[in-house]
């Protein structure tokens, strides 16, 4: 009986354990449940109240440059410059009428007056008149009493160019009498057609013309025989005198003494032309009203919304935009800069970023001596010229703006070899620069390259017949193994571009530094609403209005 008990109780344990782990088995997954649950929650409280991202407050490598090649344009050997005359294009002496004679009157600053210089040649030619030594703007915002031949050399001019127009150094006397030029202009853009109907018959009727403010006013399209007698005028009929030539080229070889390789920076940022920009610079209410109070000459000009013109790449980069720029795409501390610029807002504090990034900083005036710049000190346009060769003979040239000579550099470069010629893609650099500390260096460097491709100088780089023909002469660019004298697609491409007018370049011109004059008066957008503002301004104040900003 006893056993029975004992036995039946085994089996009671038994079955009891039985279903304790049956209850274990069947509690687990919710346990497991319940667990997870418990994570996920826990986890997605700590993404809610997570502290702010960490802000990279970057500092930038010092040292020597990248590996990588910067100082040469890829497949540049495989162009070159090219603006003989075909065996088509007649001659002047057999196209000049005897008795037609073309005067022209530049404006602007040094390479403003270049560009109606290049083209006063070709308008002769389209004239078939004899052209007489061009006359220098003396009476601007520049205030240069310099003549033709004070900055260039007229002989040479005259004699270069003896095949494809007649030049003069003054009218001729007729019966006694100095012949008096009939004083006119003709409009922007100006095509051949335009000038045999406006001039033509002008000519014909007086014998001699002038045409005042003579800038900007021939067609930017034409066909390639008149495209490469401009590349003549400019690329080889245009000289410095030798004056000019000697100080520069003294300023190069100090500069190459100093480094195998040297970048040559053109800076505008005076106040003038931020206060006109209209884009702000950081600088608070000093800013506001230091740059309002020049804005006030101008007494009808419409206030412009800073953000958008930044947004839009109208705005200079400052000197350490520009420094950044450059370390981002590989030039080390330890590379020399050549510097050409007017006065810099802020003077020295605001170079100070800049010398930082790049500590050896030249200029004309730390290069040469008061005695060597003593003949040149008080002109602004030979001073400019002496600028212009050493950015012309830099390994890499860049500028913080997109005006003429930034332009007419380009093109130059693009002509002699396509050397590396930098121009900041701001429209892109502009959101890069203002979240650049929220980034690491590397970040940012690896975007600037990305945003700057397209924009180094390299062959190709822009269409033919877009943008202005000085910065882009594509005409007289011809490629290795492709005989020149015969026509090629680009040939035929810039001649279509010809016969539409120059309807697309203010279209492909639209977002060019609105702190040109050519800007001023052409482009797309602001045309109308720039006109009724001069029309409002004293003759005093449109001279500077429309010159102050051209180079």
């Amino acid at each position: 009986m006893k056993k029975r008990k004992r036995e039946n109780a085994s089996s009671l344990l038994i079955l009891q354990h039985i279903f304790v782990m049956r209850r274990r088995h069947h509690l687990f997954p919710l346990v497991s449940a319940f667990t997870a649950f418990l994570l996920l929650f826990l986890a997605a409280v700590s993404i809610l109240y997570s502290p702010p991202p960490i802000v990279h407050h970057y500092d930038y490598p010092s040292g020597r440059s990248s590996e990588r090649d910067l100082w040469s344009s890829r497949q540049s050997k495989l162009y070159y410059g090219c603006s003989n005359a075909t065996t088509t294009f007649p001659s002047a002496d057999v196209k000049t009428h005897p008795n037609r004679y073309l005067l022209i009157a530049t404006s602007g600053g040094l390479n403003q007056q270049r560009t109606g210089i290049i083209d006063a040649v070709v308008a002769a030619y389209i004239l078939n008149a004899t052209l007489v030594v061009p006359k220098l703007d003396q009476k601007s915002f520049w205030k240069d009493a310099s003549n033709f031949s004070e900055i260039f050399d007229v002989d040479w001019f005259i004699s270069f160019l003896l095949r494809d127009v007649k030049i003069i150094k003054q009218l001729p006397s007729k019966r006694g009498k100095v012949l008096t030029p009939q004083s006119m202009r003709v409009p922007r853009k100006c095509t051949p057609r335009c000038y045999e109907i406006r001039v033509l018959p002008v000519l014909n009727k007086k014998h001699a013309v002038q045409l005042g403010k003579f800038d900007y006013r021939l067609s930017n399209r034409l066909d390639s025989d008149l495209q490469k007698l401009r590349c003549r005028v400019n690329y080889h009929a245009l000289k410095f005198t030798d004056p000019i030539l000697e100080l520069g080229k003294k300023l190069v070889a100090r500069m190459t003494t100093k480094s195998k390789h040297f970048i040559a920076l053109h800076l505008r940022f005076e106040p003038d032309m931020l206060a006109f920009s209209g884009c702000y610079y950081g600088g608070g209410d000093k800013e506001r009203a230091e740059l309002g109070a020049i804005r006030g000459r101008w007494k009808s000009l419409h206030a412009r919304n800073p953000e958008k013109e930044r947004r839009h790449g109208r705005c200079p980069l400052t000197p350490e935009e520009v420094g950044l720029m450059l370390r981002a795409l590989g030039y080390g501390s330890d590379v020399h800069v050549y510097v050409a610029s007017g006065e810099v807002y802020g003077g020295e504090e605001t170079l100070a970023p800049l010398k930082a990034l790049f500590p050896n900083l030249q200029s004309k005036e730390t290069l040469a001596s008061k005695e060597e710049l003593a003949p040149f000190s008080s002109f602004s346009s030979r001073m400019a010229a002496l600028d212009f060769i050493v950015c012309d003979e830099s390994d890499v040239f860049v500028s913080n703006n997109n005006g003429n000579m930034a332009r007419m550099l380009a093109g130059r470069r693009r002509y002699f070899g396509h050397k590396p010629t930098i121009r900041p893609n701001a429209k892109k650099l502009y959101k890069l620069f203002m979240n650049r500390n929220n980034m690491t260096w590397e970040e940012f460097g690896y975007k600037v390259q990305l945003f700057q491709a397209g924009f180094m100088g390299e062959p190709n780089e822009m269409k033919p017949g877009s943008g202005e023909f000085h910065e882009n002469p594509s005409s007289c660019i011809c490629e290795e193994g492709v005989p020149h004298h015969t026509k090629t697609k680009k040939d035929e491409e810039n001649n279509k571009s010809s016969e539409m007018g120059d309807e697309h370049t203010l279209e492909d011109e639209r977002d060019q530094d609105l702190m040109d004059s050519d800007y001023l008066e052409n482009g797309n957008g602001v045309r109308g609403k720039v006109e009724r503002e001069q029309q409002q301004l004293k003759p005093e104040q449109q001279s500077e209005f429309d010159e102050l900003f051209s180079d």
